[in-house]
């Protein structure tokens, strides 16, 4: 079991993906109000070696001496990989040791301003950066970021590195119906997202409760007028997660795993990775799933959103 290496997990956009999680949770430069990791319980800009960078390699070497080659190895994870200071160490490492596998880092991109968190992670093959507001008001309601970062310095850094970066850029936005979704905001993001010109622009929401309640997910229609409102080619509405059972590292022990133990009793995301020893991110892959397909419900308690299984209707 490792600590700092989770999956492969059953990705739609990486395939068998090998998860390398650099900072605790919940260290970030945002509190975004959808996260389904849970609250920022460190909301910092402090770029320091949260995690020792020699127990991340320890892991990666163990991985790759007795495991097949994944896909993909992303960094992602409890928090914001880039506040990790040695992120350009572990890559360069992965990169010498085994420079046949592409490396992806999901990124929020708030701290590219800073041209050694670019410089860091020019050698990637894939970097997915998030934009979910291009206005000040917006930014603040939805990402709730720390004091000390605008959105104008955000979008700027992220246009400093697709001047720098040869690889592939994927901007994930993330509409929410009542945060960005009006006219305003979605000219102001169009505006941003040709300044960007990133390669795929792939359009998300909520699947399942975030940190705050009364959330509710844009429908397939809604997002589609989004795309139809911009009117800007490589654009995609992210398929159902569903489709992830059709990733080869799907895996149905896991899934089975998750319905027995809320068979038992209710639990929240961080209950199923305690009991299960399962990464919080690979839990929240596989329930995604469980809840395209409608196989469990949430309620909220005092401690939390829980999980269990949904009633079957009789008659």
């Amino acid at each position: 079991m490792y600590k700092y290496l989770f999956g492969p997990v059953p990705s739609r956009r990486l395939g068998i993906s090998l998860g390398v999680d650099l900072v605790p949770r919940k260290v970030c430069t945002l509190d975004c109000v959808y996260c389904e990791v849970g609250k920022t319980t460190k909301l910092t800009l402090d770029r320091k070696e949260y995690i020792k960078t020699d127990r991340i390699k320890e892991e990666l070497t163990d991985y790759f001496n007795n495991n097949p080659d994944p896909d993909f190895i992303t960094f992602s994870g409890s928090g914001e990989p880039t506040l990790n200071l040695h992120i350009g160490e572990v890559l360069q490492f992965i990169k010498e040791n085994k420079p046949k596998i592409p490396v992806a880092v999901l990124t929020n991109a708030t701290l590219f301003y800073d041209k050694n968190v670019r410089d860091a992670i020019v050698a990637a093959d894939v970097v997915l950066p998030s934009l979910d507001a291009a206005t000040d008001g917006a930014f603040k309601k939805i990402n709730r970021p720390h004091e000390n970062l605008s959105v104008e310095k955000y979008i700027a850094g992220l246009i400093e590195f697709r001047k720098e970066f040869k690889g592939k850029i994927w901007l994930e936005i993330f509409i929410l119906p009542g945060y960005n979704d009006d006219e305003q905001e979605l000219t102001a993001l169009k505006k941003a997202i040709l300044k960007i010109k990133p390669d795929s622009i792939q359009v998300n929401t909520l699947d399942r409760p975030g940190t705050i309640t009364g959330l509710r997910g844009a429908t397939r229609e809604e997002l589609q007028r989004v795309v139809d409102f911009w009117q800007l080619p490589n654009v995609e509405i992210i398929a159902a997660a569903k489709q992830r059972t059709q990733v080869q590292s799907y895996r149905k022990d896991a899934e089975t795993a998750i319905l027995e133990t809320i068979a038992r009793r209710p639990c929240t995301v961080h209950d199923l990775t305690s009991i299960l020893g399962m990464h919080i991110n690979e839990v929240n892959k596989y329930l995604d799933v469980l809840d395209a397909q409608n196989k469990i419900e949430t309620i909220e308690q005092e401690r939390g959103v829980f999980y269990q299984l949904k009633e079957r209707k009789v008659g």
